[in-house]
This record gives C-alpha cells, sequence and structure tokens, in this order.
C-alpha cells in the first residue's frame, strides 16, 4: 500500500468512525435481516405465490399527469398487489396526497421511492435541489454531506418515501459520458467513495433506504443506457480495481441497496448482448458471492432499451429475476411480468426459494421503513415541511464550499469595491443573479449581457465601453436545464473569452468544468473561479468570493486537459 493509498483509507476508516460513533444505537437495515421479525412472518404467510412475485415488482407514478393516469396506477396496486412505486415528475402536496390513497389501496404496505441525487428537486416541483455531485465532489468537507444526507432523509420521509435510489457511485472517469458525468462525484474513485459514503450514511442514519448506483459502474462509457446498450470493454483486474472500488467501499460500510446498471460487460460475462442486469454472474457471482452484499438489489428501469433492446415481451423480467435482483422498477407491462415469473416457476428455471429470499429482504425493507405501523402522511403544511429554513442554510455552505479556484486566488484581494467595475454576464440574455449580487457590493458598476449567439458587432458595442472602466467581471453561463458538455457560444464569443482572458478580466464558470476545454485562453486569465453550475445558490457563492466574503476551498473533481487537472483549487 502506497502512502497515499494508506492515508486515503485512513481518512475513509476515520470518517467511518465519526458516523458510526454519532448513530451507533440505531439499527442498521442490514442489521434486521439477519434477526427473527414476526411482522415480516405474518405477512409471508400470508402471500401465495403470484403476490410473492408481485412484490418484486415496483410501478411508476407521477403527479404531473391525468387523474385518469392516477387512477391507472391505483388500479394495479390494487388489482396486481406489487411490492412499490418510484416516483417522479409531480409536486410534493400532490405526491403526498396520492400517496396516502395508494396506500390505501394496498393490502401490503409500498415501499415508496424515488430517484434524488440532488434531493427531491431532482423529480418535484417547489422543493430544494442540492448542488450536482459533481459540485459536491469538489467540497473539502465531508462533513456538509452527511448533514445533506440528514436533511434529504427528512424531505423523503416528510412526504412518505422510504428509499432514495442515490447515491451515484460511478466513476466518471471518461469526459464524454452522456448519461453520468455532472451526477457524480468525479474521476477520482477515492474521492467519489468518500463523498458518497458521507452523503449515503447521513440518508441511512436518518431513515431512509438508499441505492447505491450504477453497479459494477456507467462512468466509463459513451452509450446512454436509456436509448441502447453501452459496452465495457475492460479487463476484469481494471474494472475490480476502479469502477467496482466505490461499491466495494460502501458495501463495507452498510450500503441498504445496490442498483445494476444497464451495462454489456464481456470480461464479466461473455454471452452476447447480455446487460448486467440480466446477468447471474454478475448480479449473484460478483455482487452477491464475490463481495459479499446482502442488502436489497435493484435493477435500473426495465424498460430501457439498454436492456429490453435483445430480451423482449418480458424475458427481461424474468432473466432479471433469474440474475438475482430483488427489485425490478419499471417493467414494460408489470401484470404481464408476474404471470411470466409464475410460468418459469412452474417450468423450474426460478426456484420459490429465490422467490421467497428477495420477498423477505423487500418486507424487511418495509418493516425497517416503519410501514408495520399503519400511518398517513400528513397532508397539512407540506411545502413549508420540505422547505425548511435549516435545509436551505445548508445548501448555502454547500454552494460555498463547492468554490474552485483555479488562477488568481491573490487576484481577489486587489477588487476594490469602490473602483468602476463592469460585470459582464456571457451566454444569456438578462441581467443575472451573479451580477445583482455584485452590484450591491460594487456601488461604481455597469452590467452587460452577451446571449449565447451573440454576434461581432454586438460584442463590439460592449468592448467599446471597457475602456472608461477599472475592473472586469466576467460570467460565462451555461442556461441549459442540466450542466451538460457541448455548453453552446457563439465563436465570436469564444474570441472574445480568448482576448479577455489576456486582459485584466477575472471570471467566473457556470457551468460543467469539462466545457473548459472549448474555451481556450481561460488558462492564462487573471482568475479563473468555477460554479460548476447555474442555479441562483451557486451565483450568489461566487458573488461571495469575488466580494472577499467567501474564501473558495474547492478542488477540481475531473481533469480537463494539461491546463486543468483533477484535484486543482487554490
Amino acid at each position: 500500500m502506497t502512502l497515499k493509498h494508506h492515508l486515503t483509507f485512513s481518512c475513509l476508516l476515520a470518517s467511518s468512525l465519526f458516523y458510526t460513533s454519532l448513530h451507533a444505537q440505531q439499527k442498521t437495515y442490514l442489521q434486521t435481516l439477519s434477526e427473527p421479525n414476526h411482522w415480516v412472518d405474518s405477512v409471508f404467510r400470508k402471500l401465495n405465490k403470484r403476490e410473492k412475485i408481485a412484490q418484486m415488482f415496483f410501478v411508476r407514478a407521477h403527479t404531473n399527469f391525468s387523474k385518469a393516469y392516477e387512477d391507472s396506477v391505483g388500479m394495479v396496486v390494487k388489482k396486481e398487489r406489487i411490492g412499490g412505486l418510484v416516483f417522479f415528475q409531480g409536486g410534493p402536496g400532490r405526491q403526498a396526497i396520492l400517496t396516502n390513497k395508494y396506500q390505501a389501496m394496498a393490502r401490503v404496505p409500498l415501499l415508496v421511492t424515488s430517484d434524488g441525487e440532488w434531493g427531491l428537486g431532482m423529480r418535484l416541483d417547489s422543493t430544494i435541489s442540492y448542488p450536482y455531485q459533481m459540485a459536491l465532489g469538489a467540497i473539502q468537507d465531508r462533513e456538509l454531506l452527511y448533514k445533506m444526507g440528514l436533511e434529504v432523509a427528512k424531505d423523503y420521509k416528510r412526504i412518505g418515501m422510504h428509499m432514495n435510489l442515490a447515491p451515484d457511485v460511478d466513476v466518471n472517469n471518461n469526459a464524454q459520458n452522456p448519461v453520468i458525468n455532472f451526477r457524480s462525484f468525479g474521476e477520482n474513485k477515492y474521492n467519489v467513495a468518500a463523498k458518497a459514503e458521507a452523503y449515503m450514511k447521513g440518508m441511512q442514519d436518518g431513515g431512509l433506504l438508499v441505492s447505491i448506483k450504477h453497479f459494477p459502474g456507467h462512468g466509463d462509457t459513451d452509450v446512454d443506457s436509456h436509448y441502447d446498450l453501452p459496452q465495457l470493454k475492460f479487463s476484469k483486474e481494471r474494472l475490480d480495481s476502479l469502477e467496482i472500488y466505490p461499491f466495494k467501499e460502501l458495501i463495507k460500510q452498510g450500503a441498504s441497496g445496490v442498483m445494476i446498471a444497464h451495462m454489456n460487460i464481456p470480461a464479466l460475462d461473455n454471452t452476447p448482448n447480455m446487460p448486467s442486469t440480466l446477468s447471474k454472474p454478475i448480479v449473484t457471482g460478483i455482487l452477491k458471492e464475490e463481495l459479499g452484499f446482502k442488502g436489497l438489489i435493484i435493477s435500473d428501469a426495465m424498460g430501457m432499451k439498454g436492456v429490453v433492446k435483445f430480451f423482449k415481451e418480458g424475458e427481461a423480467d424474468v432473466m432479471g429475476i433469474i440474475a438475482g435482483n430483488d427489485i425490478l422498477e419499471l417493467s414494460e407491462d408489470s401484470k404481464r411480468a408476474v404471470k411470466l415469473v409464475r410460468k418459469a416457476v412452474s417450468q423450474g428455471r426460478i426456484s420459490m426459494e429465490r422467490i421467497d429470499e428477495s420477498v423477505r429482504k423487500i418486507l424487511m425493507a418495509k418493516y425497517w421503513a416503519g410501514l408495520d405501523q399503519k400511518d398517513t402522511v400528513d397532508e397539512r403544511g407540506v411545502l413549508a415541511g420540505v422547505n425548511r429554513a435549516e435545509s436551505l442554510a445548508l445548501r448555502v455552505q454547500l454552494a460555498n464550499a463547492s468554490m474552485t479556484m483555479l488562477r488568481g486566488k491573490a487576484e481577489l484581494k486587489t477588487l476594490d469595491a469602490e473602483k468602476r467595475t463592469v460585470i459582464i454576464s456571457i451566454g444569456t440574455p438578462g441581467v443575472t443573479d451573479f451580477q445583482r449580487e455584485l452590484g450591491t457590493h460594487y456601488k461604481n458598476s455597469i452590467f452587460y449581457s452577451l446571449d449565447k449567439n451573440a454576434t461581432a458587432n454586438e460584442i463590439a458595442k460592449v468592448l467599446r465601453e471597457l475602456k472608461a472602466f477599472d475592473q472586469l467581471i466576467i460570467g460565462i453561463h451555461d442556461t441549459r436545464l442540466r450542466p451538460g458538455n457541448g455548453m453552446v457560444l457563439s465563436n465570436d464569443l469564444k474570441m472574445f473569452i480568448k482576448d479577455m482572458s489576456l486582459s485584466n478580466a477575472i471570471f467566473a464558470l457556470f457551468a460543467n468544468p469539462y466545457n473548459l476545454a472549448a474555451l481556450s485562453g481561460l488558462e492564462n486569465s487573471r482568475g479563473l473561479l468555477i460554479a460548476y453550475q447555474k442555479e441562483d445558490f451557486m451565483q450568489k457563492a461566487a458573488a461571495e468570493v469575488f466580494k472577499n466574503q467567501v474564501i473558495p476551498t474547492g478542488k477540481l473533481p475531473v481533469t480537463v486537459n494539461t491546463f486543468f487537472k483533477y484535484g486543482e483549487g487554490l
């Protein structure tokens, strides 16, 4: 073990001891699995063969669709007696009401889940979105991520949910990854494991089940498994030492659930076109047997092209259970799936012992989440309940802690609130929060905005005004919904950025840091702050840095090119 690896391991050990001592009194889901349980036994004994199989299927639910859609999900809950729901878009108040309605229809209480990598805001309007995992990967204080986990657990439980299909523990070592990218804590497996552990333990200590994803690692692919089946052509040794590393560490630290990716990985299973979700050598052989994972195993969405492209008409559902998954989420047709699994049992392809093992794990998860007690979600004050002051204050702390200064930290001290200052926003047509926040500090300032398609003539008009001012601050904004690669800026704007990099300008980038590769010249700039995304709380954090109210302590979680490398930050 090298010194670097020893120090990394020591830090992980120290953090795990901290979390353990903090919540040592609470039994984990994994601990309850090995104990006898009267409620689980009593429910299990009442289930017939079809009902047991149905417990393994979780269907999609929305609160932004029609009443007819909501009612159709209710009929599935009532007639098919499925095990749980995966909520998607909608609002928190509506979801609380609908959850109560669906739970009242269920003979066995439903385990309710959703994807909340950055909190409820990933799916629901009027709720809090924390920074994306790429920004969290820059933060040096892991306790902040632990606190975020605790807050997310409160939010989930407030609206009647029991499991977060998060965190994403993929190591994003491919800058062209179209599906993970900003959802990852970065390219370094030790950093990914450490940050994910803190977030995971916060949620679990807060009473929330988790599902670390996407096993055995979706970080080094340039294909989106929603639309096709990606292939990883790496050796087992490479996968074991890199992609699988965070999963191994978090399993050791008590992860309650693992989600399986739809990936074709010949080194682990050489069956042609075999997705990892349907692979017994991967799900059972590696995850359960080699890594010793005892918790819930959840498939990625079973309607994705990465899994049904080559296994059609419900065969994917049958194979998913044979492979070793406990929960199959979002089957194309859950009624058909249950029927086909029953047929597979009668044909001897699947044993009832295999089904029973999963059903007991699911029922124990329901017990751990408190579903052994009849209860309803309080439908009053939901909006306030998921928008707490302490959560908003924590988001400010997270945003501040993510700020990453790659050039010119000393130059910040030279900024003078009394000097004539030009504050330019690039990539957006209107005045930004960044400008407004800075304007309260730099009283003698003027704002300019250059939209992403700005022409040479529009840029020239701004250039003519610059000579009359002493200081120049430029924000570069990606206004797309999510901060991916390929931020669109006109060639004239890129040339303007390059030219301004040679002036006295100090820059802030409100975009995925991978976009630096296409912004030539910034490596020579007087000052460069990475703020990772466009949201107002990140703009305010960056403004605080430029007002010398916040010291930037973030470290770049990915390597962009030879100028901007992993771990850099002044």
